[in-house]
């Protein structure tokens, strides 16, 4: 089942990369790797069931709807990728397993068994990179009209791994830099309703991820990631809940951060 032709998306098929609000004014740019579960209808869900494709496996629940509830109260622009992660994982850097997973939690993929060169470079060339590129030309963007760009990670993880249940409400993930990181997970954990993960379940690697190393990190630009436990934001409600949170702690700390660096205390 994995020779497929040439072209891996037809005309008619959506997008790899949408871009919500790209007029916003604000400074943050907001980014949502996995923020679809869209397949090719090329590749006949991988093989799997319609019911797996719903699962965290193939995308990050609720973070597409949290992030344009955010874009709009922040007035921001959000750049989501809208296929699934098991097609390809646009946070995955392309020579590590994990980019184009056999198997993904304790399910198996067998759309990506055994890929040719020709299906991987296609998913590469169509989805891949479609999307990293329209980050890139946002940023070359402001960067030469000489505004602030604030990399705004979003991403949601599930509340059993593995069998093992999560507590964490919310984590803040970073590499090299966590001064913004730190300041909001300070504010987070002000206001004394939850559990906030420092650097867990997950943490940024130039292994393990693609958009905070190279689109962040490289630049120098102030970025967190932000992972949101799945069960909180699958409904509407908890994404207006979610969305009004982030849009209060992210000027805030962004606020604070400046205030730092022109004292020279960041």
């Amino acid at each position: 089942m994995n020779e497929k032709p040439e072209n891996l998306l037809a005309v008619d098929e959506r997008p790899a990369v949408t871009a919500y609000n790209p007029n916003g004014k604000s400074p943050f740019l907001l980014i949502a790797d996995h923020a679809g579960n869209v397949m090719p209808r090329t590749l006949c869900r991988l093989g799997l069931a319609e019911a797996e494709c719903e699962r965290h496996i193939a995308w990050d629940i609720g973070i597409g709807g949290l992030g344009q509830l955010l874009a709009d109260a922040l007035d921001a622009t959000l750049i989501q990728q809208n296929y699934s992660r098991l097609v390809i994982d646009c946070n995955r850097p392309l020579v590590t397993p994990t980019s184009i997973p056999e198997i993904s939690e304790q399910t198996q993929v067998p759309g990506n068994v055994s890929l040719s060169e020709a299906n991987r470079a296609a998913r590469v060339r169509e989805i891949f990179w479609p999307y990293h590129e329209r980050i890139e030309d946002e940023l070359n963007r402001r960067q030469q009209a000489g505004r602030t760009a604030v990399l705004i990670s979003l991403h949601s993880f599930t509340p059993v791994f593995m069998g093992v249940a999560r507590p964490w409400h919310v984590a803040v993930l970073y590499n090299r830099n966590r001064r913004f990181g730190k300041r909001l997970m300070a504010l987070l954990n002000a206001e004394k309703e939850f559990t906030v993960g420092n650097n867990v379940p997950y943490t940024v690697s130039d292994e393990t991820d693609y958009t905070i190393p190279v689109h962040a990190e490289r630049r120098g630009l102030h970025h967190v990631l932000i992972e949101i436990r799945q069960d909180l934001i699958a409904g509407e409600n908890g994404q207006r809940a979610w969305g009004t949170l982030l849009a209060r702690l992210l000027p805030q700390t962004y606020q604070e951060l400046a205030a730092a660096e022109a004292l020279g205390s960041a």
